[in-house]
Parts: C-alpha cells; sequence; structure tokens
C-alpha cells in the first residue's frame, strides 16, 4: 500500500555533499520523498562572516518551510548547523531538525592511539560548538582541527567528473597525520558531507591507514527515529526534486543529481 499523505522530508547543504546523507537516509526511509536543498549561490559555507550566513540560512528556511512543508529538516552541513542550528530551531519551534555536527564523540570512543584529527572547513574548525564537543567528549585524546580551505571545492569537482590532482589533495590533507610518542593518527573525522565522495583518494594518499569516519548513517539513523511510523508501505517510485538557488546548475550536476533520482526544478 503507498501512503501518498506522508510528508516529504527535506534535506539541506551548501551544495552536493549532503546527497552522501541522501543515499543512507532512502535505504532506511523507503516509503519517503525527498527534496534536496542546494544553497549553491552561496557555496561554499566556510569563508562566510557568522551573521552574514545565520541570515542567508534562516531566510532561505522561511521560504523552503512554507512552500514545501516537510515532517523534519536534515541540515547535512557542518558549517552551517554548528553555526545556524539553534537559530533555525529558535525561528521554526513547530519543525524538527536533524543536524550534522564533527563525529568527535565516536571518534574518542574508537581511538586506539587517542591522536584523533577532525577534517572540516575553516568555519566548522573555528566554531565554538566544535570545540565544545572536544572538552565533552575528546577531553583524553589528542585532537587536531583542520581546516580546509579547498577540499570541499575539490569534492564538488570530483564527484562531478572533474580530474582532481593528487598533489592538491595531500595538500588538503597531509596535516591530518600526527606522530606523537611512537603513536600515530588512528581516526580522522570526516566534518564536511562533501569529503566521503572523495574517501577512496584519500585512502590512497594516506602516509598509512586510518579509519576515516563518516557520520552520513548516524544522520539517517536520526532522522528515521523522528518520522512518524509506517509498517505497511511500497517503495516509492520516480524521481524526487533537487532545488538549486543558482537555479541554473550546470549540465554535470544535472546528470548527477538523475544519478540520485533527482529532478532539478
Amino acid at each position: 500500500m503507498t501512503t501518498p499523505d506522508l510528508k516529504p522530508i527535506l534535506v539541506f547543504d551548501s551544495g552536493i555533499g549532503g546527497l552522501t546523507v541522501l543515499r543512507e537516509a532512502r535505504v532506511l526511509m523507503p516509503e519517503r520523498h525527498f527534496i534536496y536543498v542546494a544553497d549553491d549561490a552561496g557555496f561554499p559555507y566556510g569563508g562566510w562572516e557568522e551573521a552574514a550566513l545565520k541570515e542567508r540560512v534562516v531566510s532561505l528556511f522561511a521560504r523552503l518551510l512554507a512552500e514545501h512543508d516537510p515532517e523534519i529538516c536534515i541540515i547535512a552541513c557542518n558549517t552551517a548547523f554548528t553555526l545556524v542550528g539553534a537559530d533555525l530551531r529558535a525561528a521554526f519551534p513547530d519543525m524538527r531538525f536533524v543536524g550534522t555536527v564533527p563525529a568527535i564523540k565516536p571518534a574518542a570512543e574508537r581511538t586506539r592511539s587517542g591522536l584523533v584529527s577532525v577534517l572540516a572547513t575553516p568555519g566548522t574548525v573555528k566554531r565554538a560548538y566544535t570545540r565544545g564537543l572536544i572538552q565533552s567528549f575528546a577531553s583524553q585524546c589528542h585532537v587536531r582541527l583542520v581546516g580546509s580551505e579547498n577540499l570541499a571545492r575539490m569534492a564538488e569537482a570530483y564527484i562531478r567528473g572533474e580530474t582532481v590532482g593528487d598533489t592538491d589533495v595531500l595538500a588538503e590533507i597531509g596535516q591530518c597525520f600526527v606522530e606523537q610518542d611512537g603513536a600515530k593518527t588512528d581516526i580522522v573525522v570526516l566534518a564536511c558531507t562533501h569529503y566521503p565522495f572523495m574517501v577512496n583518494v584519500f585512502r590512497r594518499l594516506a602516509p598509512w591507514p586510518v579509519d576515516w569516519l563518516d557520520p552520513a548513517e548516524a544522520i539517517a539513523r536520526q532522522a528515521r527515529r523522528l518520522v512518524s511510523p509506517t509498517d505497511d508501505f511500497e517503495p516509492l517510485i520516480g524521481e524526487d526534486p533537487a532545488i538549486f538557488t543558482s537555479g541554473n546548475p550546470d549540465f554535470a550536476t544535472r546528470r548527477l543529481m538523475q544519478g540520485f533520482g533527482l529532478t532539478v526544478r
């Protein structure tokens, strides 16, 4: 039996990184329609001034919620949620938001060497929210914060099929690898949803094996817990909408969206 009365789930990111979360959410919620929103007109978020980014995201959600009336919203962007999450919940108290934050707690629980790196955007690295997570959950670890200026752009290019040079990638991730008192970094937190697209490249270039921690599945599980349960359904057929704030994604992006079962509006 189909369930046409179920509200959709909105997945939001600054670009196409949130597709890593959408992929996992669809596995857990096959009965749901999804709306994917990419604020590509504002991409990348890492270099934005905080006040301007807050204003942009909150005003954008005022329009999105009025137009689409989702059941929940997944903010599939560390940079956005660590800054704007509290503002969104305050501005829209009737909406449930599932956020994306650096997976520092599970990293601290899993590390054996005690050396953890967090690979993120500069915006996520400088957030008090991120440092609060370290203080709360990883005070016994040595946590290195690595803010990459260019990696989100590289990941967008890579997933569209463009060539990204090994030297350029290694320049962005090299600081993640720490040797200290005979121990080595054993976990790198991927604190940007764009980065998992390139994890095979990271593995190949890494000076030694590490666990690259992708939070996408955990985000999807949290979303699943918050939506209304549905016991009797058939998986949905057809494509869901993808909305780009630029209004004009290029051909490679449109083709990528089709590969994820999304139709660009």
